[in-house]
């Protein structure tokens, strides 16, 4: 398998509870690195632009409103088919439906709240790195 990178954002339910140590030991147990992180406020207008592929549904306006609701974990994980990985770790976007020990199950407050957010392809997760990273940023 390829190494490969792969976005990984700490949402603001999870920042808010102070879980980015525990979340983060999740990602490198499972053999993934860090290879660039920022903590930051997204204002709603970037939460927007983020995730402007889901404008059409209904749950955009709510989805928005929240990333924008305080501090973010935005952060460049690498590794061997890192963005599979990484969805293994996160677990099903509904908490209720996340495998035991994933991040989703042990942390998520509701499936709006799930505490994490990742890229589901590479090519979307080269799209998602750009948003928020420069390459000198990038430090693997």
């Amino acid at each position: 398998m390829a190494i490969e990178r792969t976005l990984s954002i700490i949402k603001p339910d999870a920042t808010r509870r102070n879980l980015t140590g525990k979340i983060n030991a999740k990602f490198e147990d499972a053999g993934l690195r860090i290879v660039a992180q920022k903590r930051i406020q997204l204002t709603i207008d970037q939460a927007g632009m983020f995730y402007d592929v889901h404008r059409a549904r209904p749950f955009f306006g709510e989805l928005t409103e929240f990333m924008a609701s305080g501090p973010v974990v935005v952060q460049v994980l690498e590794g061997e088919g890192a963005v599979l990985k990484n969805r293994e770790v996160m677990g099903a976007t509904n908490p209720a439906d996340a495998a035991p020990g994933t991040i989703r199950a042990e942390f998520a407050e509701s499936v709006g709240e799930n505490s994490v957010h990742g890229s589901d392809a590479p090519e979307t997760a080269a799209q998602e790195i750009a948003y928020f990273f420069s390459g000198l940023e990038l430090v693997g």
